[in-house]
């Protein structure tokens, strides 16, 4: 249903651009646009150019949290707001004095408006994460052909997402860069590996399967796609590529031997994703809250400056375990090395 053994992911937070996706279309990829962090107006701007070269891409989706936080994670959030309050002074930033309740649609990432957007004039493929979409949201997006991916972290997630009618799963290990695509508690731990995940996840469901998380190389790749999966994702493997809208400290950062590992971590946006160490993630890990988009909310203008000064330190780093493999140079190449690898 891909067209390709190789996915380039939706990577939230402007780094996959229009750029990149049909760069890496046109190199033999299958190409995502990121729904994430978008209002449906910037969406459809994003989409815009994706659907004027025609063919197939996809569209992904965060699934927004509905209930409000618990008393024990709201009293850990106001301590953390305290906890980062000298590091937003040091780089002068404000923190929000209010956040978005679970309510405003900017807590939902305007889930309703894209959903709206997405029904009104169709995709080929959606793909959600950090949740289930609801049965009734994936049969209206199949009632107007556009064909749904859930993305889960475990067999369970594995076994509740083919429930829901979608068509196919992207099976998301831990060693992946960024958040977790996770939502089931303690789900994320997965197998020991990417490729005993994909097996796993392979003989308790009949769905067509995408693997992802720390695939570097074609080598992993091809492993992969021998342990059942019908494709892989890349992520981090384009993070440093011309095309990546991410930050020019980010590409730097991937690249510097000065960074000698990665952690999962929920200092910068209250959800568990992967980074590399730096002081940020030693000095708030062990305190953030689970806050899922809250902590996001509140660290924002802190990230921010951090992005304007220089400041790597106290960025979010995003990188898989395999980030030291990504190369940079056109995408066109670096899909072509994992293509003529398998």
């Amino acid at each position: 249903m891909f067209a390709s053994p190789i996915i380039v992911a939706p990577m939230a937070g402007g780094t996959t651009t229009p750029e990149l996706a049909l760069a890496a279309r046109r190199a033999g990829a299958f190409a995502f646009a990121a729904g994430g962090y978008r209002t449906a107006a910037s969406l459809a701007e994003h989409l815009a150019p994706l659907r004027a070269a025609g063919g197939g891409f996809g569209v992904n989706l965060f699934v927004p949290r509905t209930a409000p936080l618990n008393p024990a994670d709201a009293a850990a959030l106001a301590r953390y707001r305290t906890e980062l309050a000298a590091g937003a002074e040091r780089l002068g930033a404000e923190l929000p004095a209010d956040l978005p309740g679970p309510a405003d649609p900017k807590a939902q990432d305007f889930w309703e408006e894209k959903l709206d957007l997405l029904l009104g004039d169709p995709v080929p493929l959606v793909s959600f994460t950090f949740g289930l979409a609801p049965d009734s949201v994936v049969a209206a997006l199949h009632a107007k052909g556009t064909q749904v991916v859930a993305s889960v972290t475990s067999v369970a997630e594995a076994v509740a997402a083919a429930g829901t009618g979608v068509d196919a799963l992207v099976v998301q290990h831990s060693n992946a860069g960024g958040h977790s695509a996770a939502f089931l508690p303690g789900a994320s731990q997965g197998a020991p590996g990417i490729v005993e995940l994909v097996a796993e996840v392979r003989d308790a469901v009949g769905l067509p399967l995408v693997g992802a998380g720390g695939i570097g190389d074609a080598a992993t790749a091809k492993a992969v796609l021998a342990a059942g999966a019908e494709a892989v994702q890349l992520g981090t493997a384009v993070l440093r590529s011309d095309e990546s809208g991410a930050r020019a400290l980010h590409k730097d950062a991937l690249a510097d031997p000065a960074y000698t590992a990665t952690a999962v971590t929920r200092a910068f946006t209250g959800r568990a994703a992967r980074a590399l160490v730096n002081d940020f993630v030693r000095r708030h890990s062990a305190s953030a809250p689970h806050a899922y988009p809250e902590v996001h909310f509140l660290t924002g203008p802190l990230r921010a400056a951090a992005a304007a000064c220089g400041d790597r330190e106290s960025l979010n780093l995003w990188a898989g375990t395999a980030w030291q493999k990504a190369a940079a140079g056109p995408v066109e190449g670096i899909v072509k090395g994992f293509l003529d690898g398998l």
